[in-house]
């Protein structure tokens, strides 16, 4: 290799000068030997020094994922990658296609490097079960699927295997937790890992009885509530809530229905425990939000109450044309 020979003294200065004009060959290391550095250069270099020596070629780093891919992947296949990250804590969720299966340990390989995670899974069914558990199939990294996710200021333990979790509602748990008025009695009917009322309890003081039919996830609630200082309080339940809330004996001032699959058929239950002039919000897959509204309008009709909706917004995508919607109504007593 060609490289500039000067003094140890000098090295850095004309390593600045010889980088700044182009000259330096940025694919191998500097050597420093005795009294003397050798800078790998592209051509002779007036005013110096021109001598061959063995040099150690640089790591090549790729500075992104679709590095990583670029030679396995489209540029299409890549991006649509991209968007497929779920980064719970230290482990990362993968969505490949079934046309880039055969491709998948790449990919998990490419995935690791570029996250820097503990481990990288992929999704092998959809949510599923009264558990709502998915099949997951370790892909790199070490396969140990319990970790801790870091959420405003809130610690939240869960085995990713066991129990449901998403990340992408991070913004929705925040705007629910800054809707909350200190001194809330609230029920969240579909707790899992306690991600909503772990970061209301994290921030404001209030109760919260949560109630959640995985055995799995309570366990990991109340690891959950002791990792967290909270300033609220949790009281949980583990088992199916229709049953469950039959040993309450007082009205909710709001009910968190996050099961957007079959929380309508649950409004019932909600409509009896909620009390007068308290929020129900109330979460559904579909294509808009009329849908929801007439559900809790029906459901607050059949016990002689009214619904206001106070707010409707599309919580994130689902499917193409559908999405996770959030419905939130205030209950008036006729």
């Amino acid at each position: 290799m060609k490289c500039v020979k000067v003094p140890l003294k000098q090295l850095n200065d004309i390593r600045i000068e010889l980088m700044e004009k182009g000259l330096m060959n940025m694919e191998y290391r500097i050597k420093a030997e005795d009294e003397f550095g050798y800078i790998p250069v592209n051509a002779n270099v007036e005013g110096y020094e021109i001598v061959c020596m063995h040099l150690e070629a640089m790591k090549k780093v790729p500075h992104n994922f679709s590095e990583l891919l670029e030679d396995e992947l489209t540029d299409e296949e890549i991006e649509n990658l991209r968007t497929s990250f779920d980064t719970i804590g230290d482990i990362v969720i993968l969505e490949i296609p079934d046309d880039l299966e055969d491709k998948k340990f790449k990919i998990g390989d490419a995935a690791l490097k570029f996250t820097k995670r503990k481990a990288i899974y992929m999704k092998k069914s959809a949510v599923k079960g009264t558990t709502r558990v998915r099949d997951l199939e370790f892909l790199a990294g070490e396969d140990d699927s319990v970790t801790i996710h870091k959420e405003h200021g809130a610690r939240l333990k869960l085995d990713v295997r066991e129990v449901y979790f998403s990340p992408r509602l991070a913004t929705e748990r925040k705007r629910v937790m800054e809707s909350v008025n200190d001194g809330e009695k609230i029920l969240d009917m579909f707790c899992g890992i306690g991600p909503f009322p772990i970061v209301i309890a994290k921030n404001k003081n209030v109760e919260i009885t949560s109630v959640d039919i995985n055995e799995e996830a309570i366990k990991y609630l109340n690891e959950n509530i002791k990792l967290n200082k909270l300033k609220g309080s949790i009281e949980t339940y583990c088992g199916d809530v229709r049953e469950v809330s039959k040993s309450f004996n007082s009205k909710f001032d709001r009910i968190i229905m996050n099961l957007p699959g079959l929380a309508y058929t649950f409004l019932d239950v909600a409509f009896d425990l909620i009390g007068d002039g308290g929020i129900i919000n109330y979460y559904e897959f579909s294509d808009s939000y009329e849908q929801g509204i007439k559900r809790l309008e029906s459901a607050a009709n059949a016990v002689g109450k009214k619904v206001e909706i106070i707010n409707c917004r599309k919580v994130k995508s689902t499917s193409p044309g559908e999405w996770h919607v959030a419905i939130d109504g205030k209950i008036i007593y006729d």
